[in-house]
């Protein structure tokens, strides 16, 4: 897989995973970003079915806060990182109550992606096509990850858009616009 950042968006159970892990497969050396915690057996069951579906000889970090330190001491091990995904990484760095500048965090990650060697397929909902949230933490969310999606998807070289398992093409690499 070449160097590029591919971006995948697109609400629950829409095959954003199922179809970033296709991509993903053309790496040799793939590492797997996990940002999920299990707080509830739901959640467990959740992340323990994306395990099993993950290709055995992929490395697996899970990292729900410290993207950006967890990744800079092994990026250089790999030609592939799969990020599942900024929508749970986000609400965690909310709910950390540690006053973090959220998208100052995702410009950080991004940049870490620029120096990176490695092709980047990374996964986010898209919480904006529904109604505003009835309360003032679920429209915080809504509000940090649309801005994290935009910083993404404007640095990303590919940006898909997840409905009902097929995906579509929302911005093609520059060279093949036209």
């Amino acid at each position: 897989m070449s160097k590029r950042l591919t971006f995948i968006l697109g609400g629950v159970r829409a095959g954003k995973s199922s179809y970033a892990q296709r991509l993903a497969e053309d790496g040799r050396r793939v590492l797997f970003v996990a940002t999920a915690e299990a707080g509830d057996a739901e959640m467990e069951a959740r992340i323990r079915t994306h395990q099993e579906n993950r290709p055995a000889e992929w490395d697996t970090l899970e990292e729900p806060l410290d993207l950006v330190e967890a990744l800079m001491p092994v990026l250089d091990r790999y030609d592939t990182v799969l990020l599942d995904c900024l929508t749970l990484w986000v609400s965690n760095l909310l709910l950390s109550n540690q006053g973090r500048d959220i998208p100052a965090e995702a410009r950080r990650l991004l940049e870490v992606c620029r120096r990176s060697e490695a092709a980047w397929v990374v996964v986010s909902n898209e919480v904006g096509l529904g109604v505003v949230p009835a309360n003032e933490l679920g429209r915080a969310f809504a509000d940090e990850l649309g801005r994290v999606n935009q910083l993404v998807a404007a640095e990303a070289d590919v940006v898909f858009f997840m409905a009902a398992g097929l995906p579509l093409t929302v911005k093609e690499p520059a060279d093949r616009q036209c």
